[in-house]
């Protein structure tokens, strides 16, 4: 039973990350995984959700680890640079370039992140054990209240997730140094940019239509 749970999760993170989400069925893992029984999928995951699921639990743990490790150092030292956040997102990920798997699962992850509707339940993302939500929370304060407000956070977060799919399509590289400090410059701009005055007059025309909205 174990080794097909496992030859399962490697056959969808590895038809995921070629081919995306939407376009690999049940099925098809089924059949890449050399399972014998037509429903093993379903049997071990339920659906393509319980996979998902499986598949991040294999990254997480060293994702979160290296993630809290970097948060530990950052309130001990009373860090307020914006630059120390950015890496503290940025460089857990981009240890997964290191291996294909790392690679195969950066490339599901930015699917799983830049989707309208979320294919995980917002309470398993949102896990405020979870080292990206500690992350936020951190750094909430150090931005200004336009730019928390605008999700200034979740763009950082989506702009490093296809950034490090992007570079995972592309590897192995002999050296990831480069680009991860050049994508920690970025994200540490997307953070800090200035919320502009047209922006700013936008968004408080789109929250008073919202507000003048009747509420269910």
């Amino acid at each position: 039973m174990t080794d097909t749970r496992e030859r399962l999760l490697d056959a969808a993170r590895r038809l995921y990350a070629e081919r995306g989400l939407d376009a690999v069925s049940l099925r098809e893992i089924n059949q890449a995984a050399g399972a014998r029984n037509a429903t093993a999928v379903q049997y071990h995951f339920t659906d393509r959700a319980g996979i998902v699921r499986a598949i991040f639990a294999r990254h997480s743990p060293q994702v979160d680890a290296g993630r809290h490790a970097l948060l530990d150092a950052i309130e001990a030292a009373g860090e307020t640079d914006l630059r120390a956040f950015a890496a503290a997102l940025v460089r857990p990920l981009a240890a997964l370039l290191a291996d294909e798997d790392g690679r195969r699962f950066l490339q599901l992850w930015a699917d799983v992140v830049n989707r309208p509707d979320p294919i995980i339940p917002a309470a398993v993302l949102d896990d405020p054990a979870d080292s990206l939500c500690r992350w936020r929370a951190l750094v909430e304060p150090l931005l200004a209240a336009d730019a928390a407000r605008l999700h200034r956070r979740f763009t950082a977060i989506l702009h490093a997730s296809i950034e490090l799919a992007r570079r995972a399509r592309s590897g192995p590289h002999a050296d990831d140094r480069l680009f991860t400090s050049y994508l920690i410059d970025v994200i540490t701009a997307v953070l800090a940019a200035p919320v502009s005055e047209e922006t700013r007059r936008l968004a408080a025309e789109r929250d008073a239509v919202r507000a003048r909205r009747p509420h269910p």
